[in-house]
This record gives C-alpha cells, structure tokens and sequence, in this order.
C-alpha cells in the first residue's frame, strides 16, 4: 500500500520524477466526502499509507482541502480530503460547504463515506441530495463507502448497506475499514477504475503536495483538540508564523525553531487549551513536536502562543487573515 518506487518493468523515469506507464495507465483526482466524523481523514491516510491529513475524533476538524497521493503499477489516485459537509451555522461553515461543492465540480470520482457505527441519518440525506443534484448538473461516478466496518458485526454491517443502496444510485458500494485496513486496496482500486486514462501526474514516492507549514499547522491542531469540549474545534485556528534553523548548530545536529500561533474566540477558550499552570498546552506542545518531527525528518524546538481572536468565523477579514 502506499507509494511504489518505479519499477522497470512499467516503464523508464523520465526527467520530471514521474514513470511512463502504459497506455492503460489511469491517473486523476477522488474526493472523499460525508458528514463531519464519517472517517474520510483516516481513510485519506489508510489509503496512502501515511498520516497526511489529521484525525480527531472531534468531528469538523479538517480545514483544507489536503491531498494525498497514492501510486500504484496501474494506476496513480490523487485524494483531496475536504471539511465535512453540513448546514452551516457560521460564515466559516458556508465557505467550508462552498469549497466542498467547487471541490466535488473538478474531480473525477467520489467517494461518499457513510459510517457503518451509526445509522443514516439527515446528515446523510441531505449530503445525498447534494450529490444528486450535483450529478444533474455534471456528471459524476459517486462510490459509497460503508467505512468503520469493524466496528459492527456481519449482520449490522448488511442492514448498512442496504440502507446505503436505498439512498440513492450509487456507481459502486463498498465496505472498508481504514482502522484495521480490511478493502482498504479495494477501496483504492474501486476509486482508479472511475480515473480517466492518464499519465502519472505526480512523482513516484510523492505522498502529499501539501505546503510543510500547512500540515505543521494541521498537527498542532490535532493536538490542540483531543480531549477538550465539543465546543472547541469550530473555534480554533492554528498559524504558523516562522520557520527557521537555529543559527550555530553542528551540521549533523540541526535545530529547527517553529513559532505557531493558536487563536481562540473567547478568554475561557484560551484558558481551555492552556491547561492549569499550562499543563495543558505543554502535552499539546509535546505531542505536536513528535507528529512533526516525524514530518520533517529532524529535531524541532516549538514555541506555542495562544491567542484571542474575538469572534473570527463570523468575520471576513479575521477569516481572511487566519487563512480562510
């Protein structure tokens, strides 16, 4: 699973990185959509086999639109992981929906996640219909993907399914578990049989083309939500304001200071994330160093500040300036 490295017998690597296949070869984009918490980050990263979008079990937690990429001797799929569709509440949930919808227009295949731990429900509905009228107006293959199948027996997992079916038309139906891996491959060659015949349109061994400082900022907000209240992650924004070595370190002992930012709504969010005596932001800090220097291959002083930003889903210029 995952990235192959080029193999000669699919062909010769040309100047660019990338493998000239055969002319079957299929390469193109696959969206990953569903309510908030129906599993598509985790599947994101199953599917590539590494963590290139974050998970929490905090539902709404992905912001931007993080591709993986995944490449095999027939096929190379390219997954934009996008926020969890839903009936916005905020300026921040409409511009989340709106990049959902424009997503969904330039991509070749979807992929609808539908968790087979709870029942459809107006979520589901309401997503359905979004992609009916999606296909009315461009069309679209649309998979259905039962995921966290591991989490209910043979008998609950068929009620699913056929409850998937009864929701709409569906191209295929699948089941997976991105968890324990169960059709994980499935899952992937499903999603390629819809890609348009194609070159390789990324690098083999290529995971993500995601910027390094948007997926620090991911990481830290990972670690920032897990364990707070529910109230938390629609108000929690991460930038990273700087990244650069530490001057005078030995060439095989490079420190790498990172400076991020953690903006909140309100004073008792910030008193939240910080934690008594900062216990808190300490094991946030803690963590989020670990997920990063994994990313990056190398040592990482993190220096986390958490500030207020009064209001800021509800307001154009804040959204703007946060990233949004």
């Amino acid at each position: 699973m995952g990235t192959q490295d080029a193999d000669p017998t699919h062909g010769e690597t040309s100047a660019s990185g990338t493998t000239d296949r055969s002319a079957d070869y299929r390469a193109g984009f696959a969206c990953l959509v569903g309510r908030p918490n129906a599993g598509k980050s985790t599947l994101t990263n199953a599917l590539v086999g590494q963590k290139v979008a974050i998970t929490s079990s905090k539902p709404q937690t992905t912001r931007h639109t993080i591709r993986g990429v995944t490449t095999t001797a027939t096929a190379q799929l390219i997954l934009v992981d996008t926020p969890g569709l839903h009936k916005p509440r905020t300026l921040l949930g409409q511009r989340l929906n709106d990049l959902v919808r424009e997503t969904l227009l330039e991509v070749d295949v979807i992929g609808f996640c539908l968790p087979a731990d709870q029942r459809i429900g107006p979520g589901d509905t309401f997503i359905a219909h979004e992609l009916a009228e999606l296909r009315s107006v461009r069309r679209r293959p649309v998979v259905a993907i039962a995921t966290k199948a591991d989490a209910v027996d043979r008998e609950r997992l068929a009620e699913h399914l056929i409850a998937i079916d009864q929701l709409g038309e569906w191209d295929a139906i699948i089941p997976c578990s991105a968890v324990s891996g169960s059709q994980v491959e499935e899952v992937r060659d499903v999603l390629a049989s819809f890609l348009p015949r194609s070159p390789q349109l990324y690098p083999d061994g290529m995971l993500t083309d995601e910027p390094e400082m948007v997926m620090i900022a991911e990481l830290v907000r990972e670690a920032a939500l897990e364990g707070v209240r529910d109230e938390l992650p629609h108000s929690l924004a991460v930038v990273v304001e700087e990244m650069v070595q530490r001057e005078g370190r030995p060439d095989d002992k490079p420190l790498l200071d990172v400076r991020v930012n953690v903006f909140v709504e309100r004073p008792s969010q910030k008193a939240i994330v910080i934690g008594r005596g900062g216990s808190r932001l300490r094991e946030v800090g803690t963590n989020a160093r670990k997920g990063i220097e994994a990313l990056l291959g190398q040592k990482v002083y993190l220096d986390l500040h958490v500030k207020v930003a009064k209001d800021w889903q509800r307001d154009p210029k804040q959204l703007q300036r946060l990233g949004f």
